[in-house]
């Protein structure tokens, strides 16, 4: 009997995941698929692309080939806010420019900023221009390929990419929109036409908007995926984080979600419009929400580089190590701002830390540390927060950085604040799945796709909050010397591990369209 499913499907930085769920919110099966991204100099984090839908078509052959499906609906997100950018045709005349991580556009950042005032771009958009802003990635573009730029283009994120290809449509959720600062309008919850013309020109044709739930189009029969029928729903999708918000119930007022991931990601459900010219004020998922979020710009990226560093053969042996140190990791502290820093600080020339070694300390001492450094930076993204205006009154969190309750445990110890876990931490896919269910009106409530487990709760733990004061106050102490050796960093040839990307290498012809 043929069994009728959903489809989830999320393109993270360092991998790519899919599920099948059925319609009572079983998890059928799950597959990933890991990929790269490229970093390179001037601060360029890109990824070409064509993975993107590659990636699909591989995740939906392996799920759904020689199989006794009906897919019903497809839900769609990834990282965000990407900036993709093709001709009117959809041929790509660059890779992607990655989301906050991709400091590209510093100079454009300042013009703009110098131009309209922090204050204004703040008041009227909700955020000021950042790294995780999406318009001056287009202004940066837009300078370097003038010529397409003439003859007109589109830009894309990577769900809304695999929208275009499944159905034809050319679609951008209101979430994502509202990344795209300046050129989407909160108040009105449309494009603003004027600062899209002087950004990206006369010929930049924007997506039509629509919310993350609601239905963008149906799939169109496809001989890639000959596994595909058309007709299926395929809903608008969004920014992987806050598809993963929506797996774990984490939407309500007032309630913060955090995401374990390549980087720490943070997202405050407020009943109105909160702004700091630190953070990030977006649209909700869902019409009527609101939100304020932040990020670092490590967290498991930093992890997984410590794991490798050190030839630790995975990451249980390195929590056994550290969960045989002590709270303070024995008079250890660190700053993890290894690939610069987002939220609050905002500050690309930052660099990771570590002071207090001594002879005696060991491998399972550093990795505490590096642990509770993002702790902190975690504590100081909720303090700038609730300075703004957010009321947090509880913490539901997700990711692969969950799958132990050590790193939780810290961040609840540091913070002092309860964090929920659900029985089911998959992540966005899941997310993604049960918002297209729930738009066919299959599924009401996430209880009934992923009933809460367990709580962490917090610690006397009276060393963290002078640790924290330290914390905050060794990037104050070293930040010019931090600025100085990110100069000199930027004036050594790239590692043979870190290659130049291929937008730092020259740039094609104009006119030229960009090949994988």
């Amino acid at each position: 009997m043929t069994q009728k499913v959903f489809f989830g499907f999320d393109v993270g930085t360092s991998s790519t995941k899919a599920v099948l769920i059925d319609a009572n919110g079983q998890l059928l099966n799950t597959t990933t698929t890991e990929h790269t991204v490229t970093r390179g100099e001037h601060g360029l984090v890109e990824m070409p692309m064509f993975v993107w839908w590659q990636e699909f078509k591989d995740l939906y052959r392996a799920l759904i080939g020689g199989q006794d499906f009906e897919v019903i609906g497809i839900g769609l997100s990834g990282m965000g806010p990407c900036v993709g950018i093709t001709s009117l045709e959809g041929i790509p005349i660059a890779p992607s420019a990655l989301y906050g991580v991709d400091w590209r556009a510093t100079d454009e950042i300042q013009k703009l900023t110098t131009r309209y005032g922090k204050e204004y771009l703040l008041h009227t958009y909700d955020s000021a221009l950042t790294s995780q802003a999406g318009g001056p990635k287009i202004a940066w573009f837009q300078q370097r390929y003038a010529a397409d730029f003439e003859r007109g283009v589109r830009f894309f994120m990577p769900h809304s990419w695999v929208v275009w290809h499944l159905t034809g449509e050319y679609t951008l959720d209101r979430h994502s929109a509202s990344q795209m600062t300046p050129l989407y309008r909160p108040e009105t919850g449309e494009w603003d036409d004027s600062m899209v013309s002087e950004i990206g020109g006369k010929n930049l044709e924007m997506p039509r908007l629509g919310w993350s739930n609601e239905i963008a189009g149906e799939t169109r029969p496809n001989p890639e995926i000959p596994e595909l029928k058309g007709g299926i729903p395929v809903i608008f999708g969004t920014i992987d984080a806050w598809a993963e918000q929506e797996s774990v119930g984490a939407t309500e007022n007032h309630h913060l979600f955090l995401m374990y991931g390549t980087t720490l990601f943070l997202i405050a459900n407020t009943d109105r419009r909160v702004r700091h010219l630190s953070m990030w004020g977006t649209a909700g998922t869902r019409k009527g929400t609101h939100h304020l979020a932040g990020g670092l710009a490590t967290s498991g990226a930093l992890t997984s580089w410590f794991r490798d560093l050190t030839g630790a053969t995975g990451f249980a042996q390195l929590i056994a190590e550290a969960e045989g140190t002590p709270a303070g990791a024995h008079g250890l502290l660190a700053l993890p701002y290894f690939a610069g820093e987002r939220t609050p600080i905002q500050d690309a020339d930052a660099r990771g830390a570590l002071i207090g070694l001594t002879l005696d300390h060991t491998r399972g001492h550093i990795y505490r540390a590096l642990l509770e450094s993002t702790a902190f930076a975690v504590r100081h993204n909720i303090e700038t927060m609730e300075a703004a205006g957010a009321n947090i009154q509880g913490i539901t969190c997700a990711g692969g950085g969950v799958k132990s309750d050590f790193w939780p445990q810290i961040i609840s110890d540091v913070t002092g604040r309860e964090q929920l876990i659900r029985k089911y931490t998959i992540g966005a896919s899941l997310g993604d799945a049960f918002m297209v269910a729930q738009t066919l009106g299959v599924a009401s409530d996430i209880n009934e796709w992923n009933p809460i487990n367990h709580v962490i709760y917090p610690r006397e733990m009276p060393i963290y909050n002078q640790l924290y004061l330290d914390y905050r106050q060794l990037y104050v102490s070293t930040k010019d010397i931090q600025h100085r050796l990110s100069r000199l960093q930027g004036q050594m040839e790239p590692s043979p591990q870190n290659p130049v990307s291929p937008s730092a290498a020259p740039r094609p012809r104009a006119g030229r369209p960009y090949r994988r």
